[in-house]
């Protein structure tokens, strides 16, 4: 799967990009990431990509002319999507990860900054994508988010696959509580139903927990997931 990150700052990539998994599944070509810098497609002297909005404010705009040009210099793939990373996007969930990884070869994602981008850009892209209701310096941090959430879902990033089913959010609920040795630390015990030996003991018991603590904590998300299961049944 190919990634294009439109960015006025390439260098934030490097370290995450070569760390860990992600570093792994580039190495192993299950992904490939390019980056491309707008102020690289400007034409005055003094390569610039920014400018004063229409009608006053404080702030600059990303112009849209770099961002194009940019965009346009890239290959296109048949299964391709451009995201523009904005706070007004829709925020980022497993479900997209998800979407993502199995019905796209490419995604192109431009990173805003300043005080936002010119509204023409939007014309380039098909999908607006959010980190989350708050507001950031930049759209390299979300573009981040994205690439991790994505990547670890292609097949041969993540060693054992299966784990990949038992996560946070898979079914609709939060994880269930886990534990490794020692059996006691600091006078908390590891529940005994997990050091039992009794497989359906230990499913029940996990099932169990996932609900509580998807109830307790994320109240949201249990009455999202009772909804569909009673539409199931």
């Amino acid at each position: 799967m190919r990634f294009d990150i439109v960015t006025l700052f390439p260098d934030f990539f490097g370290s995450p990009l070569s760390s860990g998994l992600l570093g792994k599944a580039l190495a192993k070509h299950i992904a490939e990431v390019h980056l491309t810098n707008p102020r690289d497609f400007t034409t005055d002297k003094h390569h610039r990509v920014d400018d004063e909005p229409y009608g006053g404010g404080v702030g600059m705009l990303m112009k849209p002319e770099p961002i194009f040009a940019a965009v346009e210099s890239l290959p296109i793939s048949p299964q391709r999507q451009v995201l523009m990373m904005t706070p007004q996007g829709e925020t980022m969930h497993q479900g997209m990860f998800r979407d993502f990884a199995a019905n796209c070869d490419q995604l192109v994602i431009i990173c805003g900054h300043y005080e936002g981008v010119d509204e023409r850009v939007l014309n380039l892209v098909t999908r607006e994508v959010s980190l989350g209701d708050f507001v950031l310096t930049c759209g390299e941090i979300p573009a981040l988010t994205l690439l991790n959430g994505v990547i670890r879902l292609l097949p041969g990033t993540v060693g054992k696959e299966e784990s990949l089913k038992l996560e946070s959010f898979e079914d609709g609920l939060l994880d269930y509580p886990q534990y490794t040795r020692p059996p006691v630390f600091r006078e908390w015990e590891v529940p005994e139903v997990l050091r039992s030996g009794n497989h359906q003991a230990i499913a029940q018991w996990r099932t169990e927990q996932q609900q509580q603590r998807t109830r307790d904590r994320r109240p949201d998300l249990y009455e999202k997931w009772e909804r569909g299961k009673k539409s199931g049944d």
